[in-house]
């Protein structure tokens, strides 16, 4: 089994202290994701939480998309919202980023993440055979 740390081009760069994902191989691939935030490429974060949401999708998609993976290959996802006022962008957000996957998920709204100016925060761990 291998063990391999990587950030994948076209998503904002994290803190120096971690990498986005993790990758095992071994028989099969197992992606471990840091939780993704609402966060673009460029490092700007939009003011509006339904586009955090979208973005947060976003940077998802392409971590598994970098790994060779998609929405079907994630196993767990665990959500983490500020406003619960936001629980209904968040089912529509994520339900267009799936595709149809629907993988053993957690929600939780908390009072706040790392950055005040954040709204959601996604994780995942996705599995590919092979």
């Amino acid at each position: 089994m291998t063990l391999t740390f990587s950030n994948t081009p076209g998503v904002h760069a994290p803190a120096p202290s971690y990498h986005h994902v993790a990758l095992v191989t071994g028989p099969g691939r197992r992606l471990v994701m840091s939780g993704q935030i609402g966060v673009k490429p460029d490092g700007s974060t939009p003011e509006d939480g339904g586009a955090q949401i979208e973005q947060a999708f976003a940077n998802v998609m392409a971590h598994l998309a970098g790994n060779g993976m998609g929405p079907q290959d994630i196993v767990k996802m665990t959500v983490f919202l500020t406003d619960p006022a936001l629980i209904p962008v968040l089912r529509e957000k994520r339900g267009a980023a799936m595709q149809g996957a629907s993988p053993a998920s957690t929600l939780l709204v908390v009072a706040a993440l790392a950055a005040p100016q954040w709204k959601v925060e996604v994780e995942c761990e996705a599995f590919k055979a092979g």
